[in-house]
């Protein structure tokens, strides 16, 4: 199944804007970020404590809405499901 992955502010400047991931039959949320992860070390250091846990600042959305990725990270995904992944948002 093809899943497209949004980056924005520094986690773009790691993966790129936009990108599609293939992953097998069903996958969940959390499985397609260790994928992200594996295929590159930055994007693992900045999302992922070294406890593998996902860091509490990343923000979540898919197609469009908000997770809670204390819930949510098990969410199976469908065909052409859309992740966009946010780090700490801060502004002035």
């Amino acid at each position: 199944m093809r899943i497209k992955v949004l980056a924005f502010a520094t986690f773009r400047e790691i993966l790129g804007k936009e990108k599609e991931v293939d992953l097998p039959g069903s996958a969940s949320v959390k499985e397609l970020l260790e994928a992200l992860a594996a295929t590159s070390p930055r994007f693992k250091e900045a999302a992922f404590e070294p406890s593998g846990a996902l860091r509490d600042y990343v923000l979540l959305m898919v197609n469009r809405k908000r997770i809670d990725p204390e819930q949510d990270l098990s969410r199976i995904l469908a065909e052409g499901d859309e992740l966009a992944v946010f780090p700490p948002l801060a502004g002035g």
